[in-house]
């Protein structure tokens, strides 16, 4: 519904279309830079296939420029290709490549600042230090973009789609790769994040920093140094999502660091080095996921307090759930869990004995990582089950006590 709200006022906004003017070789204007000097508010830019290198353009009119034919917008690692900063833009079908580079100015191919109905659509870029970089901007759709950036350091490189300070932002549909985020959020609000993949980038798929109110939905993260961080944020929904072959040393495919009262649903953990790890957590509910092959499915500190875990899928992880204390303060229940070894007598299809998802081994392996390297080895296997028949060293109420003897069909 928010992206049918905002599609419809930014294109009520061009309801009235002047005039087009064309742009090519074989016309009377030649150049971008002139069009858009020429063109009056709501003009039409038609940009005909071709090679254009004409520095930093700037847009303070509401324009709506489209290429033909893929026409190339170059910046010859020197400049910002084009910068927006009006009540009204559309950019669209056009590709954009070596945008400039600078260590303490953010430049972009597509920069946009104080602006408000914007449409980025359809575009591809390549060679970028930033893609698409929104500032102090509101109202807008950016949709259905290819962008790949060239593999850099962590500090020499840009974010694929980069927002600060911004409301009602709706990022649809894009491939993004290549990049030190793929995509990355700081102070924005009332946005959606959807159906995006997210892949290959050096950090994260996803940075996701103060902004609240938010969701992301149907998108996939994988292959990234880390697959999504949320960050100080609240009331944020994650559903549908896929996190996939997050691998490293300090790789996960879902962290959550001091963010409340949100929503994990219908989402796919599938390996990783950890599904998700919360720190300093509350309130989340955790429900109808899946996790599978994930070296921990759930890491959760012991800074952690009222978050909920049911009706989830656990299968074919190395550690179940990890933790670094002894008090915990969340709730299980309703999972299915595929090392749980209770029964079932009365044929309710819960088990009728809980089941202690810490297992001994991962709680000595928090205090002592070297230790993972007696990983399946038989006296390990013997003294976490000792610990499950009389739990002593795993925190005593982080218990499923209704754990499901079925997966769950999700």
């Amino acid at each position: 519904m928010k992206r049918i709200l905002i599609i419809l006022l930014l294109l009520s906004f061009y309801a009235s279309q002047a005039r087009t003017i064309i742009v090519g070789k074989n016309h009377i204007v030649t150049s971008l830079r002139k069009a858009v000097a020429l063109a009056a508010s709501k003009d039409t830019i038609l940009l005909e296939k071709g090679l254009y290198k004409e520095g930093n353009i700037i847009i303070n009119k509401p324009l709506y420029l489209i290429g033909e034919g893929e026409p190339i917008l170059d910046g010859d690692n020197r400049y910002e290709i084009l910068t927006v900063s009006t009540n009204g833009a559309i950019i669209k079908g056009i590709k954009f490549q070596n945008a400039g580079y600078s260590s303490t100015l953010d430049f972009a191919a597509i920069g946009v600042i104080d602006a408000q109905n914007i449409i980025i659509e359809n575009n591809s870029f390549s060679n970028t230090f930033f893609a698409i970089h929104f500032a102090n901007s509101s109202e807008a759709l950016i949709a259905g973009n290819t962008i790949v950036g060239t593999f850099k350091s962590e500090q020499t490189s840009g974010n694929g789609i980069h927002l600060w300070k911004c409301n009602n932002i709706v990022v649809e549909n894009n491939n993004i790769q290549g990049h030190r985020d793929g995509i990355y959020f700081e102070f924005v609000t009332n946005s959606i994040i959807q159906q995006n993949n997210s892949h290959n980038n050096i950090r994260y798929g996803l940075h996701f920093m103060f902004s609240n109110n938010d969701a992301y939905l149907e998108n996939t993260f994988n292959n990234n140094g880390a697959g999504v961080a949320v960050m100080y944020s609240h009331h944020v929904l994650m559903q549908k999502n896929v996190f996939e072959n997050n691998w490293g040393g300090s790789a996960y495919g879902l962290l959550l660091k001091e963010i409340s009262d949100g929503t994990i649903v219908q989402n796919q953990f599938v390996q990783n080095t950890a599904g998700i790890v919360m720190e300093s957590t509350n309130r989340i509910d955790v429900q109808l996921n899946s996790y599978r092959g994930n070296g921990y499915a759930l890491r959760i500190q012991a800074s952690c307090n009222e978050n909920t875990v049911h009706h989830n899928n656990f299968q074919g992880n190395t550690f179940d759930v990890a933790t670094n204390g002894t008090l915990m303060l969340n709730e299980f229940y309703n999972n299915y869990w595929d090392k749980y070894e209770g029964y079932d007598m009365n044929k309710d299809i819960i088990g009728d004995v809980p089941y202690h998802p810490v297992s001994m081994y991962s709680m000595v392996i928090e205090q002592n990582p070297n230790a993972v390297i007696l990983l399946r080895s038989f006296m390990v296997s013997l003294l976490d089950k000792a610990e499950k028949a009389i739990p002593s060293l795993t925190p005593e109420n982080m218990t499923d006590n209704k754990p499901l003897m079925k997966p769950l069909a999700l």
